[in-house]
């Protein structure tokens, strides 16, 4: 089959589905990716991809720019003609699925969280649904990447029953993501991987380090992660690098390897507002570090409270503190447990061979019925 992946970055490829991909092209199938050109784009091709550059803004609603990526998806896939177009992410979803409507391609589509404008109700957030409501009737699949994501989805008529099925995220390379010998740093180092956005708690880390700080508890705070000034919601950099002259937190930078970083610590840290399936913290947990998270959709599914770490109510500064706190008091035998069981649950439910097969058996479905 030509199959055609279609993601808004060539990193999101490269970093996330690189294996399904190389299983693709193992079996003998044709793959044309999707995506904006950045650092990542070679990978792909010296994979044996064929690339399509696509001009692509992830940062919010612009109906002169959607309408061109329409435009743009169109003619692509018009000049490939793919046998399947699998879509990632909010804008392939919605404006590729309509542009492959027109073409009468068939598409599977992957939603990997619901984005911001489903965290508020208001008039972005009713144009998102009634874009959803009027592109995803097209689509022969929908994988959800949460039971949350789903139901509400359903419930509210934005996809039929039918077409709706669960996969555990993106799945985790657990050949990759490995156990590392765990010893408890004699100043104990909590972990933030992610982008330096609001949606992600970070300004309820930076507030509960203060806390802690305050209280006397002798610690490390470190993130990782691309600062993204210009986005939305955006973190502005003077008060990013006030943080840091201050010495609240030790900023990392970014990385093409997060798993040194992850050795290193020893609980791994992420309040976000509401996640598809967080792929941090299932590298996290792969590789055995105990996990504090909000008690959200998408978090709450890689974590179960006191068996692999800690879950702390959502927006709430004070108990992500008292449970860093608590996190930083347990004894080593109980953290490497935490750490054991994590690595434990990604094998049973998160391992990405989950994920791989159920988009060749999707696939060959689709194929038998052309």
């Amino acid at each position: 089959m030509k199959v055609a992946i279609v993601l808004n970055t060539s990193w999101n490829i490269y970093n996330f589905r690189m294996n399904f991909v190389k299983h693709l092209l193992g079996k003998g199938h044709e793959v044309h990716t999707i995506a904006p050109h950045d650092d990542f784009t070679h990978f792909l091709t010296e994979a044996g991809c064929v690339h399509h550059t696509v001009t692509m803004d992830s940062r919010g609603i612009n109906p002169f720019k959607d309408v061109a990526l329409v435009a743009e998806l169109w003619t692509i896939y018009r000049q490939v003609r793919p046998d399947v177009i699998l879509h990632y992410t909010i804008k392939p979803n919605v404006y590729g699925s309509l542009a492959a409507s027109m073409l009468g391609i068939p598409v599977i589509n992957n939603v990997c969280g619901l984005g911001t404008v489903f965290l508020k109700k208001g008039f972005v957030s009713e144009i998102a649904k009634t874009l959803y409501r009027w592109t995803f009737r097209y689509p022969k699949q929908v994988f959800f990447q949460n039971p949350d994501d789903r139901d509400l989805f359903i419930s509210q008529g934005l996809v039929p029953k039918d077409n709706a099925a669960l996969l555990p995220g993106s799945g985790i390379d657990l050949q990759h993501f490995t156990p590392t010998p765990y010893t408890k740093n004699s100043q104990f180092t909590f972990l933030l991987i992610s982008r330096l956005i609001t949606d992600k708690g970070i300004m309820e880390f930076v507030e509960a380090i203060e806390k802690l700080k305050e209280r006397g508890v002798n610690a490390r705070f470190q993130i990782l992660g691309a600062k993204d000034p210009e986005h939305r919601r955006g973190i502005p950099l003077a008060i990013i690098d006030s943080w840091i002259s201050k010495g609240t937190v030790e900023y990392l930078g970014t990385t093409r390897d997060v798993r040194p970083y992850i050795a290193a610590a020893d609980c791994v840290v992420l309040p976000s507002y509401r996640e598809g399936t967080p792929h941090t913290l299932l590298e996290a947990a792969s590789c055995a570090r105990p996990i504090i998270t909000t008690d959200v959709p998408g978090c709450h599914h890689v974590v179960t409270d006191h068996y692999n770490g800690m879950l702390c109510k959502l927006k709430d500064a004070d108990d992500l503190a008292d449970k860093m706190a608590q996190m930083s008091s347990l004894q080593e035998e109980k953290l490497r447990q935490y750490g054991e069981n994590g690595r434990r649950k990604m094998e049973k439910e998160f391992d990405e061979h989950i994920v791989i097969n159920a988009y060749m058996d999707k696939l060959a479905e689709l194929q038998q019925a052309s």
